[in-house]
């Protein structure tokens, strides 16, 4: 198992982290029971997987609490590091939501007792909170981290706009910043591209990256003649959304195509095309039963020839928006590196005409 520097930080993940919005779930996403759970978790920790992800909101907080009667068993806590998140609705309060210093701190504790440990490794705002000051925010986060309770800190689903906001903050006062940020990304998915992969090159940020799948789309069980009879998209699920049914199906047929050839499955394939794109430092795989998770982690030693990346990234790329274009057109004389990352792949297709 590889493991990467977690952004500016001295914390090293693997290039694999296991989440866990499956414990003590619905049929239709997952149900693990602490049984189960333990079990996933052991092949995890075998595999080398050290970074186990989850959040106050999976399943009312059962998933924090399968996970940490699992951590707590057999010695299981000293080799995981835990992320955990903050940020949505955990009762029926008018303060039972949001990211003030109130519901952040709150919850930690609460977090903290479902997870039976001391700490949180890395504490993850799970939304962002356009009413609540971002000084207040990034205090409260600070606060536990001064006070032991977290060690890191990141954020999830954010803009770029809104974690420059965050980094200021937490500049002008000397407090803690973010290491991370936790996206969605994926061949289907390249939005975070525009701005997050950017924004995390120029400011030092990790990127973990939930639903490198897109939601089970990219697993090689959609195809155009039909689709799996359960699952999350069957039951409704609707992330990620699909514009283009037609470009995805493309996509899809590019993956199954490589992964016929290479005699591995396309969700390895896709987690192995994520694992290599600039920036992205894990991804987070889940799984409904063991094998799933068993052929997730068998990405981790997949790697993708030049010219297998060139077939996916040219049948994924999303269109250039302004005003990337145009500084496609007009600012080349002037881009710096964290610029490059996304516009070079469009300014390399213009010069081929």
């Amino acid at each position: 198992m590889e493991y990467r520097q977690l952004g500016r930080s001295g914390l090293k993940v693997s290039v694999m982290t296991m989440g866990t919005m499956t414990f003590g779930g619905s049929e239709k996403i997952g149900h693990a029971d602490v049984n189960a759970a333990a079990r996933q978790v052991d092949m995890c920790l075998d595999a080398g997987i050290n970074l186990y992800d989850t959040a106050n909101v999976y399943n009312a907080g059962v998933s924090e609490e399968i996970l940490g009667e699992v951590l707590a068993q057999n010695g299981r806590r000293d080799k995981a590091l835990v992320a955990t998140k903050v940020r949505f609705k955990m009762g029926d309060g008018p303060n039972q939501a949001g990211l003030s210093r109130h519901h952040i701190i709150e919850q930690c504790k609460a977090s903290l007792k479902r997870l039976k440990t001391d700490y949180i490794d890395l504490y993850q705002v799970h939304e962002w909170d356009g009413l609540t000051p971002i000084e207040e925010t990034m205090e409260a986060l600070d606060t536990l981290v001064r006070h032991g309770h977290v060690r890191y800190i990141g954020c999830s689903n954010y803009s770029g706009w809104h974690i420059m906001k965050a980094l200021m903050a937490s500049e002008k006062r000397g407090s803690e910043r973010f290491v991370s940020q936790q996206i969605h990304y994926s061949l289907h998915s390249r939005d975070a591209e525009y701005e997050l992969v950017p924004v995390s090159h120029d400011q030092g940020l990790g990127i973990l990256v939930w639903s490198p799948l897109a939601g089970g789309l990219l697993s090689g069980k959609y195809r155009r003649d039909g689709g799996p009879e359960s699952g999350r998209h069957v039951g409704g699920f609707r992330e990620p959304p699909v514009y283009d049914w037609e470009k995805l199906y493309s996509i899809i047929d590019v993956l199954i195509e490589i992964a016929e050839q290479r005699g591995v499955s396309g969700a390895q394939v896709a987690l192995a095309w994520l694992l290599g794109r600039p920036g992205v430092t894990s991804v987070i795989i889940g799984g409904r039963n063991e094998a799933q998770f068993a052929d997730n982690i068998a990405a981790a030693k997949l790697t993708l020839s030049s010219e297998e990346r060139a077939r996916l990234d040219k049948a994924s790329q999303p269109p250039l928006l302004y005003p990337y274009w145009h500084q496609s057109f007009t600012a080349q004389d002037r881009l710096g590196p964290a610029d490059w990352g996304l516009i070079r792949p469009y300014a390399e297709e213009l010069k081929r005409g």
